[in-house]
């Protein structure tokens, strides 16, 4: 379990400016569901190029409602090019800061106002090109390589902290190493920490599983009416079940593959498959 500051807890349990400005003057959408972290950030712009109001909407854990609700209050009232200078790790500091594992819910706020200043400023930001290097949560060879640059990022294991890349199936951690050590530079020295698998027991497993959906996925679905209930777990695979709105949901394969089984992929283990009960 994480250890979060006095500041991350104020602004998990008593987000600030949460919703979204009617005509905002620019609007920030980065993120997705699939990935399980999105978030929505609208900006109202005076004639003075003065930020005076900011609200965000995000589905994600609660560094994410952390992140987002102290950036917002990070810009009222700041100038726009000014804002535009903010970094992820302003907003960690802000924080006090966050658990390594959680630094990317950083970098999804800054990528959402970058967005909403640009948008303001009726530019469209380039859409990311390159290589998806992680196939779990859609990360590019270029989103990875500006991390490094940004973040002075030094291990495979903080390049997962900061874009999530490897923190799924792990099948693309030697690409994440030799983008690593091309970036960087043969002459850097280059911590990539060898994390040896240890086998959990069934109970182990499902405590770790119960912790996960109550953590990760739980807060989420419990927005929108929905919660989730863990049925079995058979070696791999874990049945869970939908209820409230979620159980009569459309939607609901979608939450369960691209969203709880990526989660317990993330957190628990990369083999895990889920189904619905």
């Amino acid at each position: 379990m994480w250890e979060y500051t006095d500041k991350v807890q104020q602004h998990f349990l008593s987000p600030q400016n949460v919703g979204e400005i009617e005509d905002p003057s620019g609007t920030g959408d980065v993120g997705s569901l699939a990935c399980g972290d999105a978030l929505r950030l609208t900006l109202k712009i005076d004639a003075n190029d003065i930020i005076v109001d900011a609200k965000f909407k995000t589905f994600g854990c609660a560094s994410a409602i952390a992140s987002s609700s102290v950036l917002t209050e990070m810009v009222k009232g700041m100038a726009v090019d000014e804002a535009a200078k903010i970094t992820n790790e302003d907003i960690a500091q802000a924080l006090g800061g966050l658990p390594k594992e959680k630094m990317h819910c950083s970098v999804m706020g800054r990528e959402a106002l970058e967005a909403a200043i640009a948008d303001y400023r009726g530019h469209t930001l380039p859409k990311t090109e390159g290589e998806v290097v992680c196939e779990c949560f859609g990360v590019t060879d270029l989103e990875i390589i500006r991390a490094i640059k940004e973040s002075n990022l030094r291990s495979v294991e903080e390049i997962t902290n900061f874009t999530k890349a490897g923190g799924g199936c792990g099948k693309c951690e030697d690409k994440l190493r030799a983008l690593l050590e091309t970036t960087v530079g043969a002459k850097a020295q280059i911590v990539i920490p060898q994390m040896p698998q240890k086998k959990m027991t069934a109970l182990q497993k499902i405590k770790k599983i119960e912790e996960v959906l109550e953590r990760e996925v739980r807060p989420g679905l419990r927005k929108d009416g929905g919660d989730i209930e863990l049925v079995d777990v058979d070696g791999d695979f874990v049945t869970v079940a939908l209820r409230g709105t979620c159980k009569s949901c459309s939607k609901s394969q979608t939450t369960i593959k691209e969203y709880v089984e990526k989660k317990l992929r993330e957190f628990v283990l990369p083999s895990l498959i889920v189904e619905e009960n």
